[in-house]
């Protein structure tokens, strides 16, 4: 039978939407956590397999509702066992998620937009402009097909918001994804403390990442208005770096809380000596760790990666002046799935060599 017009898609249901459609199909609400449990923890993919609901009920809501689940996912393998997810919406439009193993970890690297409204020169994403924003059960559904390509062995351990798009643009489904993934009755029971949410630097939202409780990363990328200005164009217009880093200061850490600088290195750009002693100042008396990234080369790009003798002058700069800063190994760029990679180029053919 087909489906009316209007359809609910159960996994873009927050508990008190899901308590009002159980009510307009007059259930009881405790169907409300019945369903969300079977559509979140047991990962469900078809209404008549909740085994718990009536038959009729099944039927019924079968009739009026769907999961939300991609049925169209490709999967890219790096030669050092990074997965990268090629998820298809209903739309047709493209989404990439990231299985990143490393030593004891594994990272899930989440988006939340098609494409970006930033236009970061570094990022592949982009280069694409901002498609739309991607809606909640796009974004849980993110995390539930990843679990699905687990082996028995492995657990995802990390969850950070740094994939397509700028998260702090697309609030609302964002904190209902957070509240949805760490709720331990129905959820997957994640704890905040291994959930992290990257900007480009909204400066006016950070508030709201405090609010949820998880760890907050920000995007630097250069230490002067007028370099920042150049490399994120529309980041900058949002709020100047001075602007941001007052934000950051007002941050409420909790005690067990550090912020996360990242800072993409461009070779000859942003990874001068002068460059890391005004990064010094720029976090001077600030509880955060300064993630270096290397640039990761795609087709066409302006810039270019470091030496590697570069990249560690302008790391011992850092840590001899009491930072804590580290070297981000970069993963999957054999198939376009390391940082700043994410974007319409999905073949891994002409993806630049794996670093050594």
């Amino acid at each position: 039978m087909a489906l009316p017009a209007t359809v609910t898609t159960l996994l873009s249901l927050t508990e008190p939407q899901m308590v009002k459609f159980v009510r307009t199909h007059r259930w009881p609400d405790y169907r409300a956590k019945q369903i969300l449990r079977w559509i979140h923890q047991r990962r469900l993919r078809t209404i008549t397999d909740m085994t718990d609901l009536p038959m009729h009920d099944r039927i019924a809501m079968s009739q009026s509702a769907t999961i939300g689940r991609s049925s169209d996912v490709a999967v890219l393998s790096s030669r050092d066992g990074t997965r990268k997810l090629l998820l298809t919406l209903n739309d047709g439009m493209s989404i990439e998620a990231v299985l990143i193993p490393d030593e004891d970890r594994l990272t899930l690297c989440v988006s939340t937009q098609v494409g970006c409204m930033l236009d970061c020169g570094f990022c592949l994403t982009g280069r694409m402009g901002l498609k739309r924003n991607l809606k909640l059960h796009e974004i849980i559904d993110q995390i539930l097909t990843a679990q699905d390509m687990l082996r028995s062995d492995e657990h995802i351990t990390n969850l950070v918001f740094m994939g397509m798009g700028e998260p702090l643009a697309n609030l609302d489904c964002l904190k209902a994804a957070v509240t949805a993934l760490t709720n331990k009755s129905w959820g997957l029971g994640w704890s905040r403390k291994r959930v992290t949410v990257s900007t480009a630097g909204l400066a006016s939202r950070l508030p709201d990442v405090a609010a949820l409780g998880v760890n907050l990363a920000i995007s630097l990328n250069a230490t002067t208005e007028e370099q920042r200005r150049e490399l994120m164009p529309a980041a900058s217009e949002i709020a100047s770096l001075s602007s941001l880093l007052a934000a950051c200061r007002r941050y409420p850490l909790a005690s067990h809380q550090r912020l996360t600088f990242e800072y993409v290195l461009l070779a000859g750009v942003n990874d001068h000596v002068t460059d890391a002693r005004r990064l010094v100042q720029l976090l001077r008396g600030m509880r955060c760790k300064v993630n270096l990234i290397p640039f990761n080369e795609f087709p066409t790009g302006p810039f270019h990666r470091p030496s590697e003798q570069a990249i560690r002058r302008f790391q011992s700069i850092l840590r001899d002046a009491c930072l804590d800063a580290f070297v981000r190994k970069s993963r999957g760029r054999d198939v376009f799935g390391a940082c700043g990679q994410l974007g319409e180029l999905s073949s891994p053919a002409t993806a630049p060599p794996p670093l050594p």
